[in-house]
């Protein structure tokens, strides 16, 4: 049975010019067009020299610890591509390191991205390569195997395909699928171009940099209406809020029109 040790080989890919760009529109742009459901979880950090990447998905998938697959994976990307390594989440063991990423960069892979952990990076920071992962440890990998290439993963909780268009920069990752990228990607050029314009008024000025504090801050400000004196109850038997001196008070002004027609029937 191979299922779960197998090679396949990528074959659809995603337009190169597509993919430069979808590099200059930010991850948070891309996310927000695709209603904010395409992109990975929160924890994927740039580790890499290259900071904001885009490409055609290389699939791997890996055993937790076990860099076998990422092997074979850099000899067979193309240049341009972005490897998609499914490590499962571990951050126990170090995937890659300086020596496998140094060969991705010579190869003119764009970027890496792993669901786990690196090391060496401060060696990765100086190279012409993105690399993305949700954590850092010295302990390095073994290369045993199983694995699979050129098959969906999952990757930071996204489904990714062979040849979907990944975007990443120092916010995190978007996926966005093969079929849907073009669109996608003129969305996210449009409103990158609508959250580039200048502001009529600046940020001090207007209050916000949005409408939203026009429409909901001043009614949030003067608080909730205050509540006549009958309807305000304290949590101390029923009495109206204030205690006994605002229960006399109210009294005492009730009495005062009855106490006054009594002195002008005496004196009559």
């Amino acid at each position: 049975m191979t299922l779960g040790f197998r090679i396949r080989p990528v074959t659809t890919r995603v337009d190169p010019a597509l993919c430069a760009r979808a590099a200059r529109v930010p991850a948070a742009n891309l996310g927000d067009v695709v209603n904010r459901i395409q992109t990975m979880r929160g924890g994927f950090r740039a580790f890499g020299g290259r900071r904001q990447v885009a490409g055609p998905a290389f699939t791997v998938r890996a055993r937790s610890g076990d860099n076998l697959m990422l092997h074979r994976a850099i000899d067979m990307a193309e240049p341009g591509d972005v490897i998609v390594v499914d490590a499962g989440g571990d951050l126990a063991i170090a995937i890659t390191g300086e020596l496998m990423m140094g060969w991705a960069a010579k190869r003119g892979i764009a970027a890496v991205v792993v669901d786990g952990a690196v090391r060496d990076v401060a060696q990765l920071g100086a190279m012409h390569l993105g690399v993305w992962a949700c954590g850092v440890t010295p302990s390095g990998p073994y290369k045993d195997g199983p694995g699979e290439i050129g098959y969906p993963v999952s990757c930071g909780g996204q489904v990714v395909m062979p040849g979907d268009l990944i975007m990443a920069d120092e916010d995190g990752v978007v996926v966005l699928p093969a079929a849907d990228a073009a669109a996608a990607v003129a969305a996210g050029e449009a409103h990158n171009a609508r959250r580039s314009r200048p502001r009529r008024r600046s940020t001090a000025a207007a209050g916000s940099a949005t409408g939203w504090w026009r429409r909901c801050g001043p009614r949030a400000a003067a608080g909730p209406e205050p509540l006549a004196p009958h309807r305000r109850r304290s949590i101390l038997g029923g009495q109206p809020e204030g205690g006994a001196e605002l229960h006399r008070a109210e009294g005492q002004a009730a009495e005062a029109p009855e106490q006054d027609q009594r002195q002008r029937a005496a004196g009559g």
